[in-house]
């Protein structure tokens, strides 16, 4: 595995990149007048972050109009970056990408299918203190992100992907999940490793990143279908709760999180709601609630059942991928047979198959 130091050097003079500013602690600083936190105008970043002159490259900042909270954050708000992202693909390097952290993983994995043919750095990151605190994690964050953003070997972008950066390592951003509401390293990347880490260097895992074969122009799909569920199974589940949630109206699709490897209820009732929900054309994709591993369908008896009737295995996909796939897919028009092969298939590095597409 070639995980190298790339040596500090001044970037180009020609190097630009861009930070976009949704919303989030990071971009917050105290109002004196009510004690509240506020957004400040992110046009004023050089002035908060002064170190950032040092790069000598060209930054530029776009702040939404109306920063929204990471709670707030929606399909729209992803259609919005990915059109911001395509419009100005000629124009930057790569692009930073300020966010709120409990969703970022759902927008870092949405962005992650939506950017087709991406060959430029889609950095996220955020903070769990505001940029103005004295302790703050947010300018490291900031300051490393823009880094690995602007950073090229050869002429070429070194991570051409949609990541998350966040407390000293660059994940995947489609295999990350915030598992930390308290410490600084918020977000995990359990069943893939970080594609860099930065300490007095930064270390890239080059044989993790995924580079693009394609040609150099970025096709975005804006189409997605939020007719999906998500359906938690714990001891005792009631028959009630599972009946409501598959025949929602108007549903396409549903997240089954698991137990363990794959397994499930097998009493007779909850299979024939799940088949009955599969008969009527609904997809159901099988993750597990673990923090680490995979889903292995027909490993027990209690997962061939799911098998059988025809539920999908999500192998080791986070739930965030799972779920912003399906949005993905289900808005392409494409056939439940299709659906179903790519589910089981890598689109953008979210599942770990050796044939990507």
């Amino acid at each position: 595995m070639k995980k190298q130091p790339e040596k500090e050097k001044k970037m180009k003079k020609s190097t630009s990149i861009l930070i976009i500013y949704t919303g989030g602690t990071i971009g917050m600083i105290n109002d004196p007048e009510t004690g509240r936190l506020k957004p400040f105008n992110f046009e004023q970043i050089l002035i908060q972050v002064p170190s950032l002159k040092s790069f000598g490259f060209k930054l530029d900042t776009i702040s939404f109009e109306k920063p929204i909270d990471s709670s707030d954050i929606h399909p729209d708000i992803w259609i919005k970056l990915a059109e911001m992202i395509k419009e100005k693909e000629d124009l930057y390097d790569g692009f930073v990408i300020l966010h709120g952290t409990d969703t970022m993983s759902f927008s870092a994995s949405a962005l992650s299918f939506m950017l087709e043919n991406l060959y430029k750095p889609v950095i996220f990151t955020g903070s769990q203190l505001p940029i103005e605190t004295i302790r703050t994690d947010g300018k490291e964050n900031l300051i490393t992100a823009i880094e690995i953003a602007a950073a090229q070997k050869d002429g070429k972008p070194i991570v051409p992907e949609v990541c998350i950066y966040f407390e000293n390592k660059l994940y995947r951003g489609n295999r990350t999940r915030k598992y930390n509401a308290e410490y600084f390293d918020a977000f995990e990347s359990p069943n893939y490793p970080p594609l860099a880490e930065a300490g007095i260097h930064i270390v890239y895992n080059y044989d993790a990143i995924h580079y693009p074969k394609q040609s150099k122009i970025i096709k975005i799909h804006t189409k997605l279908d939020t007719n999906i569920a998500i359906l938690k199974i714990f001891p005792g589940i009631n028959q009630n709760v599972v009946s409501a949630i598959v025949n929602a109206e108007n549903l396409k699709a549903i997240v089954l999180e698991s137990f363990g490897a794959g397994n499930a209820p097998s009493t007779n009732w909850f299979n024939d709601l799940l088949k009955n929900a599969i008969d009527r054309g609904i997809l159901i994709l099988n993750i597990t609630q673990c923090n680490a591993g995979s889903v292995e369908m027909n490993r027990y008896e209690t997962s061939q059942k799911l098998d059988e009737i025809g539920v999908i295995g999500g192998n080791d996909m986070t739930t965030e991928a799972a779920i912003t796939k399906l949005m993905f897919l289900l808005g392409q028009d494409l056939k439940n047979s299709e659906i179903k092969k790519y589910l089981q298939t890598s689109i953008a590095g979210e599942i770990s198959l050796l044939i990507d597409t």
